[in-house]
């Protein structure tokens, strides 16, 4: 029995036979003279088109703005790559990126170097960790110069250019024989801060720094101040033997014995760092004075800072002041062949509350000018620890003010005596 549709399918037409394509062809070829046939149909339409408004002209800003967003955009460039940009910006903007990665390789191979550094002193048990640190953070300069070794060892080295930039460094460092020189310095009783002064003064160069120990020795400075001397020396080290031997040699000639120089060169190192020109000044400074060489000499040795620490200004300063007592040059240059330790006393802080003291005793112009010829210590002396509790002492024994100014022009050394020693048994014994 044949089966029943549903009744959905009961109002479908179903096509009997299969459409023939042709006949679609000709129904779209009917088209368009159907459209065209409506087009005759609607005159309005065809004679009289519907046009857009036209557009307000554009502005200066609007046209400027249309220019810079038509204007081509920078690309973005990178070290290394092929093509090269044409305008200057793009070329300053290539030439800060090659900067910073630079920059970025140049920190790298700082704090490798570093590292290396540490691990060699670490290695030659120069110190503790926390020694050696403070040692590295404070010797950058040599740092810089292990990174520019260790480069140019790759380049003129070929046996070592297939190390790596570690193992060329720690090579370096161990070709430069700091590790033994720090431990020297050491033994030498040189702090880390001076160590690293020394190594980054000579410019990498520890070579010299060697040599000019053995010069150093030469003209007798004693082993315990060696490290001193390097330390506080400043400069000299980038000098030639040549300039240092001439200070030598001038100094010699002007009176201070060959056998002195190393004690003065221990106590004022920094004659090393002056020029022929300026060592002539300072020296014709104090024979204008009147002193011969064996004042000359022997003033030096017994104070040599006297010639090689003070500026010219600072030294011309103290002269005038001094010589507003009244004193003659002949006078002045004795008084300071005597006591050359006057010229390290400070003006406003010394000189000037110790000249005001003894006006208040009645002390005149006279009196303070013999008490500086006749013993020139009482001017390097302290007024609060040293003089005024003399004085003192002398008002609570009943002795007048005017008294006791006549006291010290007539006999000044008495402020030089200790108070507990000598002036009280002396007074006690008077008294008592």
């Amino acid at each position: 029995m044949a089966a029943t549709l549903p009744h959905s399918h009961l109002r479908l037409h179903l096509p009997l036979r299969t459409p023939d394509p042709s006949s679609r062809r000709r129904h779209r070829l009917h088209l368009p003279s159907l459209v065209a046939a409506s087009r005759f149909q609607n005159p309005t339409t065809a004679t009289h088109p519907v046009l857009p408004p036209l557009a307000p002209a554009p502005s200066a800003a609007l046209l400027a703005a249309e220019g810079a967003s038509l204007a081509p955009r920078r690309e973005h460039r990178f070290p290394g790559s092929v093509s090269t940009p044409t305008g200057s910006a793009a070329a300053g903007g290539l030439a800060e990126a090659e900067d910073a990665v630079l920059r970025r390789a140049l920190e790298v191979r700082r704090v490798v170097a570093a590292e290396v550094l540490m691990a060699a002193l670490s290695g030659g048990k120069v110190g503790g960790l926390t020694y050696i640190n403070n040692l590295t953070v404070r010797m950058g300069p040599f740092v810089d110069c292990i990174v520019v070794e260790a480069a140019a060892r790759q380049r003129d080295r070929p046996d070592l250019a297939h190390m790596s930039f570690n193992a060329r460094a720690k090579v370096y460092i161990q070709e430069s024989g700091l590790v033994e020189l720090v431990k020297w310095f050491k033994h030498n009783v040189m702090t880390y801060p001076q160590i690293a002064k020394v190594v980054c003064a000579c410019s990498g160069d520890l070579g010299k720094v060697r040599m000019i120990i053995k010069w150093l020795r030469s003209i007798y400075v004693k082993g315990d101040f060696l490290g001193r001397v390097l330390a506080n020396g400043g400069s000299f080290l980038n000098r030639s033997f040549e300039e240092l031997e001439e200070i030598i040699d001038y100094l010699e000639s002007c009176g201070v014995r060959r056998d002195w120089i190393g004690y003065v060169v221990s106590r004022c190192p920094q004659l090393l760092n002056l020029s022929m020109d300026e060592l002539e000044t300072r020296v014709r400074f104090y024979t204008d004075m009147g002193m011969d060489e064996k004042d000359f000499g022997t003033m030096v040795y017994d104070y040599p800072r006297v010639l090689g620490f003070l500026s010219l200004e600072e030294m011309n300063s103290k002269v005038q002041y001094l010589k507003e007592f009244g004193l003659s040059n002949e006078e002045l240059g004795r008084l300071l062949a005597f006591k050359p330790q006057l010229m390290a006393c400070s003006i406003e802080e010394r000189w000037k509350p110790l000249v005001k003291y003894p006006y208040h005793l009645n002390v005149s112009r006279d009196g303070m000018k013999r008490m500086l010829l006749v013993q020139p210590t009482i001017f390097c002396l302290d007024l609060e620890t040293v003089i005024a509790p003399k004085v003192q002492f002398l008002q609570d024994i009943g002795v007048r003010s005017d008294a006791i100014g006549n006291v010290l022009v007539k006999f000044p050394p008495v402020l030089t005596y200790s108070l507990y020693k000598k002036i009280c048994p002396v007074a006690n014994q008077r008294l008592y």
